[in-house]
């Protein structure tokens, strides 16, 4: 139940995203942004812990902003494999990376954490 939530809070997330970028990144219904949400969820999990271990000299030269590099290019993968959502180029991706993260972690602090006993 709690990922169907924050699944959902992502897709709201996409959704406001794609409303502030409008001109420059195009989300065409709400279940294209529930797709989105979870093609990055699934490359955010699955993708981006190889290309982190991949890219570590240059995160650390970095001191780790090359992430966000990360992060837009799984954007821009995402715009190629989903129908209906349309990033313009790589600054609007890493634009659109860094203000879905900010809404992602702001959204899901409401989401309730199990007690441990």
């Amino acid at each position: 139940m709690k990922i169907i939530l924050k699944l959902l809070l992502s897709t709201l997330a996409v959704l406001a995203t794609g409303y502030l970028l409008d001109p420059h990144v195009q989300i065409d219904s709400f279940k294209v942004a529930l797709l989105v949400a979870a093609v990055l969820s699934l490359l955010h999990v699955t993708l981006k812990p190889i290309l982190v271990v991949l890219t570590i000299p240059i995160t650390v030269i970095s001191f780790g902003l090359f992430l966000w590099v990360i992060n837009a290019a799984m954007t821009l993968l995402a715009d190629h494999f989903i129908g209906g959502f349309r990033v313009d180029g790589f600054g609007w991706a890493l634009l659109f990376s860094l203000i879905l993260a900010i809404l992602v972690s702001i959204l899901h602090k409401f989401v309730p954490e199990k007690k441990r006993s």
